[in-house]
């Protein structure tokens, strides 16, 4: 029995480390990239989104609330408070729909981590981010031209963690509250790729995420709803899955419900759109996730 257990110790330090020099640097990297847009270009990227509702831009508004979203560092509970700022501002509700869908989305840290998927996922992950929140930008545009679709009522302007004097030292207080955010989901999601290396074949994989697609586009849309809790913690999961025969268009469906669909996503969503207009939210998003899924899979 001491055997067997030493067995899989050394089994699992292998899939283990394997997968922690795969992915440290980009954990690294994506933290610190993170730190210097939120402490040096975070004020920057929110300042050109303000100066928009001053321009006549129409619909290319919408496109370029996105990119800006995708840029925007902040986390969901973050972009709330700020969104409500612009809103205040006379921001449209159809600019800051795209804005907010993309920046649940993806961020410049998230864009990082991403890299160790490889380039295809990461594309694939930029490209459908940004047409996620494209497109929930032009439906808004489409049917709540007239009405009001978000409900900012009791939001103020958010507290700036990052004000101490010394440069250097906020930036180090930037990097240490991502460490704090990310690094324990980081070491859960290595462990737990280690776990499905080690005692998932990589046929089931290929059976539930590749071979069938269609079926494993639905499987990685669903399952990216319980399971999604730090994007930094799926990576190691995701690159598994890839390795293991997961088709990218399953993989791309898991990459927009994952997020989209994370718990505390969900609660400052729900607070500023109500339940109708909430329910519209998880259900674009689902069928977004399935149709990009497909549409990958044709195209790759």
């Amino acid at each position: 029995m001491i055997e067997i257990a030493k067995r899989e110790m050394i089994y699992f330090w292998y899939y283990f480390s394997i997968q922690f020099e795969q992915i440290f640097w980009y954990w690294i990297l994506g933290m610190v990239l993170g730190s210097v847009v939120s402490v040096f270009f975070k004020d920057y990227i929110h300042n050109i989104f303000r100066s928009m509702g001053e321009k006549k831009l129409g619909i290319v508004g919408i496109f370029a609330a996105s990119a800006l979203g995708i840029a925007s560092p902040l986390c969901m509970y973050g972009t709330i408070p700020i969104a409500a700022s612009f809103s205040k501002g006379g921001m449209k509700d159809d600019w800051l729909a795209a804005f907010m869908m993309s920046s649940i989305l993806l961020n410049p840290q998230l864009i990082i981590y991403s890299a160790a998927l490889g380039k295809a996922a990461l594309a694939v992950r930029l490209i459908s981010c940004f047409l996620c929140g494209s497109l929930a930008g032009v439906l808004v545009r489409i049917f709540y031209r007239h009405k009001s679709f978000f409900d900012f009522s009791g939001f103020d302007e958010p507290k700036n963690r990052d004000n101490d004097p010394n440069l250097l030292l906020r930036f180090l207080k930037n990097v240490g509250r991502n460490v704090k955010a990310t690094g324990l989901y980081f070491f859960i999601g290595i462990v737990l790729s280690a776990l499905f290396q080690r005692y998932v074949p990589a046929e089931l994989v290929s059976r539930l995420f590749g071979n069938n697609e269609g079926f494993g586009v639905l499987m990685a849309a669903t399952i990216g709803v319980p399971l999604y809790a730090c994007g930094g913690g799926t990576i190691p999961l995701l690159q598994a899955w890839l390795y293991d025969g997961m088709s990218m268009g399953s993989a791309a469906a898991f990459m927009i419900t994952g997020p989209a669909t994370k718990i505390t996503n969900l609660g400052a969503v729900k607070i500023i759109l109500g339940i109708k207009r909430f329910l519209l939210y998880l259900a674009f998003v689902m069928v977004f996730s399935l149709i990009t899924g497909f549409v990958v899979n044709l195209a790759i």
